[in-house]
């Protein structure tokens, strides 16, 4: 609607407070001038108007008026011209709302836009021509054209002036609407003899200071004998028009008559609104008087319309009547969508009935036709509230998730109750602002990775990856390796991690047959506040390589004796030699060992089991076969690549201990292993002398207990115990070794008959020579034979022989443990 200005705002979860101003100022103040302090006027602040972002909003009327918020003042942005503005309607206003924000307030200007006399009177024509006939009566009335002047009020059109006023007076009436009928009275007759032209001048002045006036020039032919003037059938017409009718449209037709004759009785029709607009709506059929519509009617600008006739005969009497219109509305205007204010995003744990956009709907039709009803598309979590006098405002309906929709498009549909119903819609679109609500989700519940042992510290082993359903900050996932130990180690020593990329690198070469497996806890943390977090178990195993050789454990390589196996002459083919015995602490095919005879004094004599390492003999002993046997094994594991290990059996085919001696008597001398046994030594005697001199009762003490630990060793018959290396116990069933080796000992003449069986670690033949010791080996074979006959005195000679030669490796175990205790003793 003209004038009327619309505002409307909107912020999120704000109070409304209303306050209204009043101000009045002069048309056409310059640009720039001031209009009211409006700060001073509200009682507010400056920087609360900085803050709140005010602003004026003066909607369709123009944006004449301007705020100043460094000044606090309003001031004329547009020049302001009253009669532009509103026309002829009074009084003539610029409603203002001016809007600040956080918290919200809404305050209501009114500025009253005052006439100034900046508007002549005019008239649409400078000059009016009468044909008066002489026998004219008089008070014969001959209406004039009326003076337009924009200006209202005391500005307005005042009054008329006819000069000069010898035959005609100015006569002037008063209107329903306001505005003056004015006339030309006859007061004195004419006499065409004397004056065949009669020139006047109308003055039309308003009420200004100072005063303005407009003229036109009246022009009076006298003529002859046309007594009677016009006269309409009604004073005044009254017809309805549909608003946006087709142009040509009848609108009334209007009839006036004149009592004359002939041509002095023809009348014409004229229209005489000085208004150019209704001039150009309409025309009137000169002769019929039938009023026809040029020009379109709207009934938002106009609702009634007047229109001034004037019936004129050819003598120059006239008279007139109006035509008044009233305008039927149609729905043809939709409602009008305005969005006043709107938020671009809202937090998705914003509260319910949280306003997030501010809307004014207007319908410019009438009744029913401007009757709007606002919806909002379905499936949203908002809604749409009426706010009364055309103002609406969008607000949150439910709990809002940014994880499940980011982005929503509102649609505002605004329909009026008009037939067909009419309807506009706009579309706003609204980021949901995330909320650190997520915390990251691993994509397992649990992790294993696998590596291989001996790697390069600092490798990668795996990468966890946990996501946040987040966006930006609130969903940059950082990585932290939670603190715990590992065998009683830090696990940080273990492993780090990428906080970045979730990336687990290995702090350390890893050994397998160390530490097998490892587990460990790793926390995501995203980047919100507070931050929120989530663990997840990880667990490393650790996958074995083949790099640990075999080691053998039977037979002992040992630096200065040697180790033989006895096997008698009479041994059958599959005699059971020895077995080798390995180990090799890799796991799987890692440990997978086999064995094979790389070389041998005789390869035809003697086999080894693949599988077992047990070496057999593959033939009969003969007499022929040498006594003294070298076998070298090797032992592989299944590994990629292989590794392997060696063993040397010495083997001795013979039925008695003095022909094993005259054969392995020139078995080298490891001199090394005897130098090292002296060095040994004198620092064992150089200790023991100084222990000696400073406690001389505690050595005399242990040399008596160590005496008494000999002999009673002595008495004993112990077994070989085979030498088991620390790590190659068999607690954890990954090694190869069995538990224990039962052998068969014949005490009797038949061999493969035993009544008596002797539980040892190896096979049951087994000779240890000590080259460094062979100047003793007599008297060694002296006492031996003595305590053979101390145990069996009651045995005949050849049964004794053939006991010792079956218990050789025992004995010769034995004494040889024995002779060097004998010897230790003596050093003391």
């Amino acid at each position: 609607m003209r004038g009327e200005v619309l505002l409307f705002f909107c912020v999120f979860c704000v109070d409304v407070v209303s306050g209204q101003v009043s101000y009045s100022i002069p048309e056409e103040m310059v640009k720039g001038s001031l209009v009211c302090n409006i700060a001073q006027d509200l009682g507010l602040e400056l920087k609360r108007l900085k803050s709140g972002n005010a602003h004026p909003y003066s909607g369709d009327s123009g944006e004449y008026i301007e705020l100043s918020r460094d000044r606090g003042v309003l001031i004329i942005k547009e020049r302001i011209d009253r009669e532009a503005l509103c026309g002829d309607m009074t009084p003539c206003a610029l409603h203002l709302q001016m809007i600040l924000e956080n918290p919200m307030e809404l305050f209501r200007i009114t500025v009253e836009i005052t006439d100034i006399n900046d508007n002549v009177p005019s008239f649409a024509s400078t000059t009016k021509r009468f044909e008066i006939s002489e026998t004219a009566f008089i008070g014969s009335k001959f209406v004039l054209e009326k003076a337009l002047d924009a200006d209202i009020g005391v500005n307005g059109l005042q009054s008329y002036l006819l000069e000069p006023t010898t035959n005609f007076a100015l006569k002037l009436e008063s209107q329903a609407d306001g505005s003056k009928k004015v006339e030309m009275i006859l007061q004195k007759p004419l006499d065409r003899e004397k004056e065949r032209e009669i020139s006047l001048l109308l003055t039309a002045v308003d009420g200004g200071e100072p005063r303005m006036s407009g003229t036109m020039q009246i022009t009076v032919n006298v003529l002859d004998a046309n007594d009677n003037a016009p006269v309409f059938t009604k004073s005044v017409y009254k017809t309805t028009l549909v608003e946006n009718s087709p142009r040509g449209t009848s609108v009334i037709a209007v009839r006036a008559s004149d009592k004359d004759e002939g041509l002095n009785g023809q009348v014409s029709y004229t229209i005489t609104n000085s208004k150019q607009r209704l001039s150009e709506l309409f025309q009137i059929d000169r002769k019929s008087g039938e009023v026809i519509l040029t020009g379109e009617i709207d009934y938002e600008k106009a609702k009634v319309l007047q229109i001034d006739v004037e019936a004129t005969d050819n003598g120059g009497l006239s008279d007139s009547s109006k035509i008044i219109i009233d305008v039927i509305d149609i729905n043809d205007n939709s409602p009008q969508l305005k969005i006043l204010s709107k938020s671009a995003s809202v937090l998705e744990n914003a509260p319910e009935n949280t306003v997030i956009a501010m809307l004014s709907v207007n319908d410019p039709d009438s009744e029913r036709n401007g009757e709007v009803h606002c919806k909002i598309n379905d499936e949203i979590p908002f809604k749409i509230k009426d706010s009364k006098n055309g103002f609406y405002s969008l607000e949150t309906g439910v709990a809002l998730d940014r994880e499940e929709t980011a982005q929503f498009n509102v649609t505002v549909t605004c329909s009026d109750e008009g037939v067909p119903s009419l309807s506009s819609s706009v579309t706003l679109t609204l980021q949901i602002s995330d909320v650190n609500d997520n915390a990251p989700v691993f994509e397992r519940s649990s992790y294993e990775a696998y590596i291989v042992e001996n790697n390069t510290p600092g490798v990668s082993v795996f990468t966890v990856k946990a996501r946040d359903a987040d966006w930006n900050q609130n969903a940059r996932v950082s990585y932290i390796l939670m603190d715990s130990s590992v065998n009683g180690v830090p696990v940080s020593s273990y492993v780090s991690i990428s906080a970045d990329s979730g990336v687990i690198n290995a702090v350390r070469s890893f050994d397998y047959e160390q530490i097998k497996d490892f587990q460990f806890c790793v926390k995501a943390q995203d980047g919100g506040s507070p931050p929120l977090s989530s663990n997840v178990t990880v667990k490393i195993l650790i996958q074995d390589q083949n790099d640990n050789p075999p080691q053998v454990l039977y037979p002992v390589q040992t630096g200065g004796s040697m180790v033989a196996e006895m096997v008698p002459r009479s041994a059958d083919v599959g005699y059971l030699v020895t077995k080798v015995v390995a180990v090799d602490v890799d796991s799987g095919q890692n440990a997978w060992l086999s064995y094979k005879l790389q070389k041998a004094t005789d390869r035809a004599l003697f086999e080894v089991g693949l599988q077992n390492g047990e070496i057999r003999t593959i033939r009969q002993v003969t007499d022929k076969d040498a006594v003294k046997q070298r076998l070298t094994v090797i032992v592989e594991d299944n590994g990629q690549p292989s590794r392997s290990a060696t063993v040397i059996v010495n083997v001795a085919v013979a039925d008695s201990f003095p022909e094993v001696l005259s054969e392995f008597s020139d078995f080298p001398h490891d001199k090394e292993y005897n130098d090292n046994l002296t060095f040994y030594l004198v620092l064992a005697l150089a200790v023991v002398s100084f222990l000696f001199i400073t406690c001389l009762v505690v050595i005399i003490s242990v040399k008596i207990y160590r005496w008494r630990q000999s002999r009673i060793l002595y008495h004993s018959s112990l077994p070989v115990i085979p030498y088991y290396p620390p790590r190659y116990s068999d607690t954890l069933g990954t090694g190869t070794l069995p538990h224990v080796y039962n052998y068969e000992v014949c005490r009797t003449t038949d061999s493969r008959k035993s009544d008596n069986k002797l539980g040892r670690a190896g096979s049951q033949n087994m000779l240890i020579m000590d080259p460094s010791s062979t100047g003793t080996m007599q008297r060694i074979q002296n006492e031996k034979n003595i305590l053979d006959e101390l145990d069996s005195p009651i045995e005949p000679s050849e049964t004794r022989r053939t006991r010792w030669g079956s218990r050789f490796s025992v004995d010769t175990l034995k004494w040889n443990f024995l002779y060097h205790a004998l010897d230790y003793v003596k050093y003391f």
